[in-house]
């Protein structure tokens, strides 16, 4: 891959507050976790949104037994890279539907931590080479990139201004997993190794899943594939969004 096809990295102020808005426990671990680790290593303040408790993850457990488990699990993996804002709506795991009430949960969220980029995953059938995505993981996807006019229009859930929360609109939207990224985040080193870290803490979780290759093959394999696209050794990539940029501009 020639210089000029290299990927670039986002500029260095682009952004100072992120939010990423998941479907489960362990979604932003699968990669993610290691750019919010560099991020965070960086000064920028990164905060999650859960939708569900992953309660209908764990084949062996209950949802009562699981839903508290995978929740300390997550706040365990996101402590891992620097993360102490977590917030976990109780969206029933499995069966999420798209509706309002969901998008103004998740604008909710937008205006309370009032961030530069949302991150979120893919709302595609495929994703990621291919690999066909989770019902929950379209839902969210999509429900918070509707969500992010909602945050921003005051005459959109009026009541929130009554309750103190004014309008805030993003300017950056950021998806993992997108079949065309526009940008990268290095995360050759100690990103990368919080980030094996951070999917490691789902222990009791990942136990339960005898198929499932360790972190520290599986992460380092699609980073290392990431980083090819940007000339690095790691990376994760991201099809940005920028809503500042002029009309018909690129982000490349």
């Amino acid at each position: 891959m020639s210089a000029d096809e290299l990927l670039p990295p986002f500029p260095a102020d682009a952004f100072e507050r992120v939010l990423c808005v998941v479907a489960h426990p362990d979604d932003v671990e699968y990669g993610t976790s290691a750019a919010v680790a560099r991020w965070t290593s960086d000064g920028i303040e990164v905060g999650y949104l859960l939708l569900t408790r992953g309660e209908a993850g764990m084949d062996a457990l209950s949802p009562d037994e699981a839903a508290p488990l995978r929740r300390r699990e997550q706040l365990a993996a996101a402590e891992v890279v620097g993360v102490s804002s977590v917030e976990f709506l109780e969206y029933p795991d499995g069966v999420l539907e798209y509706s309002l009430g969901m998008r103004r949960d998740i604008a909710v969220a937008i205006r309370r931590f009032r961030p530069d980029a949302v991150v979120v995953g893919s709302w595609e059938m495929e994703f990621a080479g291919g690999m066909l995505n989770h019902a929950d993981h379209r839902v969210a996807g999509l429900a918070t990139v509707d969500s992010l006019r909602d945050a921003g229009n005051r005459w959109v859930f009026p009541e929130l201004v009554a309750e103190g929360l004014e309008p805030c609109s993003p300017r950056w939207l950021l998806v993992a997993g997108d079949e065309a990224p526009t940008h990268g985040v290095d995360v050759t080193g100690a990103p990368l190794e919080r980030g094996i870290a951070s999917l490691e803490a789902h222990e009791q979780y990942l136990a339960g899943l005898p198929w499932h290759p360790p972190p520290r093959a599986l992460i380092p394999r699609f980073t290392a594939e990431e980083g090819r696209r940007m000339g690095v050794e790691h990376a994760q990539l991201f099809r940005a969004f920028d809503f500042q940029a002029p009309m018909g501009a690129s982000t490349e």
